[in-house]
């Protein structure tokens, strides 16, 4: 396998980011677009890691800092470099990322239905929470 270098985004990794979305996330319906990317960067610079091999983006994950709570969302590999340990990068540097805030606990943002994120946050060992139920609004 090639060497995987992880980095964070910047504004100038936005259209690559949503164009890799497109081919590697799961269920793209997020309403995503180039200002709320670009907004993420700027306010929290460290919030999109971005696993690279030869410069191509091959993986991506949010990890997001409120001060109260750490959350990942949008951990994504390319199909072609699956089970090679990038995701679990990924995520491992999150986690070092929020221990240096102090965060006690992490949650992930995973599709009922993508059974393939299952494995892999299983794997990284998450499990999934049965006590509570997320509740949503969309705002218009």
């Amino acid at each position: 396998m090639s060497e995987v270098t992880l980095r964070y985004g910047g504004p100038g990794d936005v259209d690559a980011v949503l164009r890799f979305w497109l081919e590697a996330a799961e269920n793209t319906d997020r309403h995503d677009d180039a200002a709320k990317v670009a907004a993420l960067v700027e306010r929290d610079p460290e919030a999109l890691l971005i696993a690279e091999i030869g410069g191509r983006v091959v993986g991506t994950l949010i990890a997001g800092w409120d001060g109260w709570r750490a959350s990942l969302y949008r951990l994504a590999v390319d199909p072609s470099e699956r089970r090679k340990g990038i995701g679990s990068q990924l995520i491992r540097a999150a986690e070092e990322r929020f221990r240096k805030y102090g965060a006690f606990r992490v949650d992930a943002m995973v599709l009922n239905d993508n059974a393939l994120a299952h494995h892999a946050w299983t794997a990284a060992g998450y499990t999934m929470q049965t006590d509570c139920a997320r509740w949503v609004r969309r705002l218009t």
